[in-house]
């Protein structure tokens, strides 16, 4: 019966079906012929949303809401632009740069698509570069998002696997690191060979100040929320938390550009997002539970450790594995069906957990830069006015440090464990 449930998920999800009815309806389909309590399909939704951890993640969405209606974003970039914008590729590196500020107050890809993307677009099309690089550029430094603290897949990705949550986002801060470093080469190495655009001069110590200022109690942010998680004084649910304060604080009494409308805007368009992730949640809970009675779980451990018992090996299928999910499930849908499938066996077989979790996160990822569902491509490619094509032709460069990055942070256990090392 499991491998028929999920062989049933898989027929109406290519059909169309919207994941939550792909997955609804063999499930409650499953209660019916088993002839289980009807009861039990509302206690285990509830039990999936009654979790601390998660209530993370609708914090985290309001804070990179209210950023984006609040002018924060504005001075993240003007700030990055007078940074970076004379190293070769000139705003593709502002646009690279600001991603990774960013990241540290939104926790997802799609945040910072939206909060910063249009900005990042319009400026470089403005200073003559074309918009599919510009689209590809925002794209894959996006990527960065969800790897770097505070990152709400790494965050349901704890929840699902009951891996230290804090430790899974300081895992993340040296593989994001990395992976900006390796992306700012690869834009220079472009920018060089087709002699872009970028700023005229370097920029005196007066103009770096004069935009470091404005930007300052932003960039505290990350470090904030970071240093109170490794020093211990909150979770990352109170992280969160402090965090939004943190943001409502700065916007209303530093900034003095926060209004009632921006908090009621930021709320309705979290309210949107959570739902959509929290119904997903609370819809998997329910198929995973059913594929745990029919031990589908303890099958597959079985089957995938006759193949090898070598953790290298077994990360190696393991990213082949969630690089395909990616590609047609979004992340939260693949984190909450496949990982309790496919992380129980590779942790036996000795891979650290919450090396395996960044290595899954950051495959899913790459999930939204390629075909079908690519969240990302669809995204960039209508704020940028480009059609999908022009916008994967201008991408192709950039897959080379992204799977750079990936194998790094997939063979170099300690490149990612060093950091959660001293908090252990």
């Amino acid at each position: 019966m499991g491998l028929i449930m999920i062989l049933f998920f898989l027929v109406l999800f290519l059909l169309g079906f919207p994941v939550v009815y792909a997955i609804l309806i063999p499930s409650i389909g499953y209660v019916a012929i088993e002839g289980l309590p009807v009861a039990l399909l509302a206690q285990r939704v509830t039990y999936a949303l009654d979790s601390f951890p998660l209530v993370a993640v609708p914090v985290f969405i309001f804070v990179g809401n209210l950023m984006n209606l609040s002018g924060i974003t504005d001075r993240i970039f003007r700030f990055a632009d007078t940074l970076v914008g004379r190293i070769p590729g000139g705003l593709a590196q502002v646009n690279i740069f600001s991603s990774l500020i960013f990241s540290g107050m939104s926790g997802a890809a799609l945040a910072d698509i939206g909060g910063l993307g249009k900005i990042e677009i319009e400026a470089m099309k403005k200073r003559g570069f074309a918009a599919p690089f510009s689209a590809a550029v925002t794209a894959s430094s996006a990527v960065v998002g969800p790897i770097f603290p505070p990152s709400i897949p790494l965050i349901v990705y704890g929840s699902v696997t009951s891996v230290s949550i804090i430790q899974l986002l300081i895992a993340g801060i040296i593989p994001a690191l990395i992976c900006i470093v390796l992306l700012m080469i690869t834009a220079a190495i472009i920018a060089i060979v087709t002699k872009m655009p970028r700023s005229e001069r370097w920029p005196t110590c007066r103009e770096i100040a004069n935009s470091f200022l404005p930007a300052l109690p932003a960039l505290l942010t990350p470090i904030l929320m970071i240093a109170g998680m490794m020093l211990g004084i909150f979770t990352p649910t109170e992280a969160a938390s402090v965090t939004a304060a943190y943001v409502l604080l700065i916007s209303a009494v530093v900034y003095r550009e926060l209004t009632l409308q921006h908090i009621w805007t930021a709320l309705l368009l979290t309210l949107r997002s959570t739902s959509a992730i929290l119904i997903i949640v609370a819809a998997a809970s329910l198929f995973g539970w059913i594929l745990a009675i029919e031990q589908i779980p303890q099958d597959f451990s079985k089957v995938i450790l006759q193949l090898s018992t070598d953790p290298i090996v077994l990360l190696i299928i393991a990213n082949l594995i969630f690089f395909v999910v990616g590609m047609v499930l979004d992340s939260t849908t693949a984190t909450l069906l496949v990982v309790p499938i496919i992380a129980p066996p590779l942790v036996m077989a000795g891979i650290d957990p919450v090396h395996l979790g960044i290595v899954v996160i950051f495959n899913l990822m790459l999930g939204l830069l390629t075909p079908p569902m690519g969240l990302s491509l669809f995204l960039v490619s209508s704020i940028a006015g480009i059609s999908l094509r022009s916008l994967l032709k201008a991408l192709l460069p950039f897959y080379v440090p992204l799977l750079l990055c990936l194998a790094i942070i997939t063979f170099a256990e300690d490149v990612v464990l060093w950091l959660p090392g001293f908090l252990r």
